[in-house]
């Protein structure tokens, strides 16, 4: 009985994956959906578009760039819009990413809802301020065996107004991992004020379509295109002491806010605890030291939380979040900035809470 159950329970996932699939191609090759419109904040720019296509990639060829951290796969909840009419039903896709509140106000993901109607949404002013720039790569450099530091030189336009801790979005042209020309989000790692250029830290993963790109085909001298700003990870204008925390790439942000700080003489007291696990993953140590003796109040706490034995390490050891609960005292006055995966930062946020820093003064940037 129990095998004549499982083989039954087997046989309706199989058809309803089959059908599920003809439902996909379906919609992918016969369905035409012909040319649809869209309006945007109560008709201040109508749009004509095909439709069928993801309300994201809609908007992003007609120059409206909508920010996707993960390149619309789904993953990251960045690409939210406002559908006031056409949006039809929310897609079970969509829902881990939207709350209660969110699906009563019709926000959607961008790169989940497809166009196939006339369609009215609402999204922020300033995403009509980002533009599109045409960039040369200046310079490739190994900062770890899995981290590369590219910088990209502005062609046109020329110069790019950015808040320090902002991100932008990076143009992948078809390859053999990709049919089509994809984006994914990274954060900017220099100073504002250096406006012609633009420095990424861009993290190797395992089949993935951008980092593997960068790492194995990207060559200094080749043309990239990228879009931005995007992003409110920014150093908040107040007087209070300030943490930051990251890991890996997560460096990148907060070496732009530490720039940012040099260049507009801010002295506030400030201590970076940056995550490792053994010395190949810590890197710019001669960076942080010279931002030691330019900022008078900085410390950079770097911590390994798996040491090898022929390493020497003499510094902090143990997971950040350990060394942070060690370290941290006296929270009055005091605001945070985090940078690094979503586990990383939850485990974070819950011991800075502990510790009295209330959360509306907890600032992240979570990697999808």
């Amino acid at each position: 009985m129990i095998t004549t159950l499982l083989i039954s329970v087997g046989l309706v996932t199989s058809i309803s994956v089959f059908l599920a699939l003809l439902m996909v191609i379906a919609d992918a090759t016969i369905a035409n959906y012909g040319e649809v419109g869209i309006s945007i904040n109560e008709g201040s720019k109508e749009l004509t578009v095909k439709g069928g296509q993801p309300l994201l990639k809609a908007l992003n060829e007609q120059g409206i760039f909508i920010p996707s951290a993960c390149g619309g796969r789904g993953s990251c909840g960045l690409c939210k819009v406002q559908v006031l009419q056409g949006g039809g039903q929310v897609l079970p896709t969509e829902l881990p990413w939207l709350s209660e509140e969110e699906v009563q106000n019709n926000v959607r993901l961008s790169c989940q809802f497809k166009v196939k109607q006339d369609v009215e949404i609402k999204i922020p002013e300033e995403l009509f301020l980002v533009k599109a720039f045409q960039t040369k790569v200046a310079r490739i450099r190994d900062l770890t065996y899995d981290i590369k530091e590219v910088t990209l030189e502005l062609i046109d336009p020329p110069e790019i107004n950015t808040q320090a801790g902002q991100f932008i979005q990076f143009q992948v042209p078809e390859y053999e991992l990709t049919d089509e020309e994809v984006y994914r989000a990274y954060s900017i790692s220099s100073a504002p004020s250096d406006n012609k250029r633009v420095e990424l830290e861009i993290r190797l993963v395992p089949n993935g379509i951008c980092t593997t790109y960068v790492h194995k085909f990207l060559k200094e001298g080749d043309t990239v295109m990228i879009n931005g700003p995007y992003g409110d990870f920014y150093l908040r204008d107040t007087e209070r002491e300030i943490i930051c925390v990251a890991g890996g790439s997560g460096m990148a942000p907060i070496k732009s806010i530490l720039l940012d700080m040099v260049d507009n003489g801010i002295s506030r007291k400030t201590r970076y605890f940056f995550g490792a696990r053994t010395t190949k993953d810590i890197f710019l140590l001669d960076e942080m030291k010279e931002l030691e003796e330019k900022l008078p109040d900085f410390t950079f706490i770097p911590a390994l939380s798996d040491p090898q034995d022929d390493e020497q390490w003499s510094g902090e050891t143990g997971l950040i979040t350990d060394v942070i609960d060690r370290m941290v005292d006296n929270v009055q006055e005091t605001e945070a900035y985090l940078c690094g995966s979503p586990g990383m930062i939850d485990a974070c946020v819950k011991v800075l809470k502990n510790k009295g820093i209330p959360e509306e003064l907890i600032y992240f940037d979570k990697f999808a």
